[in-house]
This record gives structure tokens, sequence and C-alpha cells, in this order.
């Protein structure tokens, strides 16, 4: 029988991806779990395993197409399985066999085909986020019945429409009544273009746009997912956070003796030392006594939440566009190790490998946008945190030093900081520390 797989949700409240390549063509053999498509979405480049054994019968997507979620990208024949009406990735029917456990979605583990269509339990509504719940008020319980319970339904709570979750956020903000939709997806699957199609005059339904023609002397490129979650994760963060921005240059001198030092030790072998480094390391110390910087606003709770420990993010630049992946618990680690993980994290981000956990629950920035020659600058902060580091290059250059002018390695330090969480003489304090470190290394021994 023929079993189409719908792209699935791939976390995170992506709502699409672009497909990349195919590794499988139609009228080729899959096997179980064979990874038959590399897709792009906003964070990541993801593998999409084959959730069937069988033969490719038709492939929706072409490269570089970009994919709602829960819309169709491949139809596979599967072997040995009675004709079912229309089925999918999501669960289907095989009357008269026995339950069959078969992958259901990128590692979300099996889903059960049964003689019947599917059911889903029952459960509660919770209540949004800081959200009580009122005394003696009943939840609110959802199912959808098989088809030959349609007898009970009146004697059942209303079944909650299928969605997915972007679609159902999509409907909330543009005030649509999923109830009174009828889903033109799969299975009466509630789309994106059903709710748009919905929405009132004043939230018009977001279109296509038409193919504008490049003008003379112009060249137009498409936004990339990766693109297009950075903008709007930048212009959240700048009209979100009243942004403050801090300058110190700090001599370094001792700091770059320190890293040839230790790229000369046995205990530091094969471990790729940098600047960056040493002024992630400065930072995790520094966050540590410095906690309104480790810190994020949660307006609808009334709350300012501390964090811990330090999920140190590194912005990468990429081919695919600025990501912040990050370090958990950087704080807890050594210099060998930090080291190592930085490197690790920066290559999977320029590899397209980045895990969506990795881009996911950060606490404090650093970029090094000294790598391009700048001395300084007024970076964003990641949207949830509350400051970010940005080191410049270091230059030799003419600097006071013990009563004399004599030359030295400097660099500039610029900190953005979150004005609604840390004040003035905080991120004064904060930078002055991180400089303290870096311009006399040896002085870390009287603050541990």
């Amino acid at each position: 029988m023929l079993k189409v797989f719908n792209l699935p949700d791939l976390g995170e409240g992506l709502t699409e991806s672009e497909v990349l390549a195919w590794k499988v063509a139609e009228g080729e053999t899959v096997a179980l779990n064979q990874v038959i498509a590399d897709v792009e979405t906003a964070k990541a480049v993801v593998e999409i395993p084959s959730p069937y054994a069988g033969t490719v019968a038709k492939i929706y997507a072409e490269p570089g197409t970009v994919v709602e979620v829960g819309r169709p990208i491949i139809a596979i024949e599967v072997a040995g399985a009675a004709p079912a009406g229309n089925d999918s990735a999501s669960g289907g029917t095989n009357a008269g066999t026995t339950p069959v456990r078969e992958p259901n979605l990128v590692g979300y583990g099996a889903a059960v085909e049964t003689g019947a269509r599917p059911t889903r339990r029952r459960r509660t509504a919770v209540p949004a986020a800081g959200a009580q719940a009122s005394d003696g008020a009943a939840p609110v319980v959802v199912a959808e019945p098989a088809a030959d319970e349609s007898a009970a339904q009146s004697a059942r709570p209303a079944e909650r429409p299928r969605s997915t979750p972007p679609v159902r956020k999509l409907a909330r903000d543009l005030g649509v009544d999923l109830e009174r939709l009828v889903g033109s997806g799969p299975d009466g699957l509630i789309t994106r273009d059903d709710v748009q199609a919905a929405g009132s005059a004043a939230s018009a339904p977001d279109v296509e746009p038409a193919i504008a023609v490049a003008a003379p002397g112009q060249e137009r490129v498409r936004i990339s997912g990766v693109q297009k979650a950075m903008a709007a994760a930048m212009v959240d963060s700048a009209f979100t956070a009243p942004h403050a921005t801090e300058f110190l240059t700090v001599d370094v001198t001792e700091s770059m003796e320190l890293l040839e030092r230790l790229r000369r030790s046995r205990e530091f072998e094969g471990v790729k030392l940098t600047p960056l480094t040493l002024v992630a390391k400065a930072a995790c110390l520094w966050l540590g006594r410095a906690p309104e910087l480790n810190s994020a606003w949660d307006g609808a709770a009334g709350e300012i939440v501390r964090f811990t420990d330090v999920n140190l993010g590194i912005a990468a630049a990429t081919p695919r566009g600025l990501l912040v992946p990050n370090i958990k618990a950087a704080n807890r680690m050594d210099l060998a190790e930090l080291a190592r993980q930085m490197r690790g994290l920066v290559e999977r981000a320029r590899d397209g490998k980045t895990s969506p956990q990795e881009l996911a629950a950060g606490t404090f920035s650093i970029t090094n946008i000294g790598v391009f020659g700048i001395d300084a600058g007024t970076p964003i902060i990641n949207p949830g945190e509350a400051g970010i580091l940005a080191m410049g290059q270091v230059r030799s250059q003419p600097w006071e030093y013990r009563g004399e002018v004599a030359l030295r390695q400097v660099m500039t330090l610029s900190l953005s900081f979150d004005h609604r969480l840390v004040d003035g003489a905080q991120a004064s304090r904060f930078l002055a520390g991180i400089a303290g470190i870096l311009r006399d290394p040896a002085s870390v021994i009287t603050q541990v």
C-alpha cells in the first residue's frame, strides 16, 4: 500500500523547512530508518530517516522547495500491506492485521497501527505560564473519537480539531476559531492556509509574494530560514530590551604571553587556545559574581529569572547566516575543556550540524568581532538574555606601562546589556572585572 510521509514537526516551534537534497530517487528501494533527505530549518540542517521500508513512489518537493510542517514530502509503496485508504506517517490503518510498530518522526519512537482510526488520549488543558486555575473549575478534556463512536459523541466533550502546534498558534494570533474550520489537509488536518483563509481582513493572510524581477544592476537572493530567524530575533531584541553599551580598552599583553606558554605545555597539547578562550573563561568567572548579567526578564510573570549555570553562547558566522549556539554549564569547565567545547560548537555550526538543544536556553553570549579586524561595536543582545560581550582585535600600539610609553598588545571590549536587568554600575564592575583578569591573568588566584 502507498504510505505518504508528511514533513514532521522538528521542534522549537518551527513551521517550515527547506528541502536541501534527496538521498533517494523515485523507483529506488529504501530501508527502514535509511536517511532519505536533508532539510534545513531555521536552526540547523536535519537528516530525515525513512519511516517505512519499501519503494519510493513519488517525491513531492524538489530540492530548494520550502515545505510547511504537515505537508507531504514523499510517498513510499510498502510491500505486503493491504490498501486502507488515505494513510500517512502520522498513523495508518491495516484492518485485520496484528498491530505493527513503525517509526513515527525523527527520534520520536514508533507509531502503532490498529484496525481502527487512531484515538487521541484524553488530556487536560494546561493554563498559560503564570496563570492559576480558578477554584472549582473543571479541567477541559479533549479527545478524538474513533469513527465507530459517533453515536456516543454527544455525551463526550467536543474533539479538538486536528492541527499542528504552529497552526494552532497562528489561529490564536489571527483570532480564528479552529472549531469552525474544515481542514483541507490529509485526514481533515487543518493547515496554515485554512487558518489564513479564515482570518479577518485586519489580519490578512500571508500570501506568496509575486516573483520580483531584478532591475538592471540588481541581484535578488532568497532569504534563508536561518536569516529569517536571525532577523526576527534581532528585531525582537532591539525593540524589546532597552540596550546600553559600554566600552573598555585593556592591555592584554600578559594574557597573550600566557597563551603562548600554555600552547607549549603538555597539558594543552592538541587544544586550540585563542584570545576568545581566555575571554570566555574570564566571563564565566565574573558572571558568578554578577548574577544580574546571567538572568532573564519574565514580564508576563512579573519576575526576573536568575540562572545558576552559565550557558555560554558563542556567535558563529556560518555560510547559512549568524548562529549563536551555546555551551551548557560552561562555568563548570576548566580552560582545556572549555576550549574543546568551543571548538566543537563552532565547527558544528559552520557544518550546519548544530542541534536545536545547542541553540536553546542560552544565558549570556560572546561575539568575536576581532577576527574581522574590528576594534569595537554595539552588539545586539540575544533574545532572552541580559547581555552580550564583543571582543575586538588584539593590536600592538603605544601604551602607558609602568610610567613609560611602551609597545603593548591591547584589545577593546564592548558590553551591551538589558537596562531593565542591569544598571550602569553593575555593568561597569563586570566589564572592569573581565578586563582585570585579561590585564593580569595571575590575579585569578585571588578570586577563586
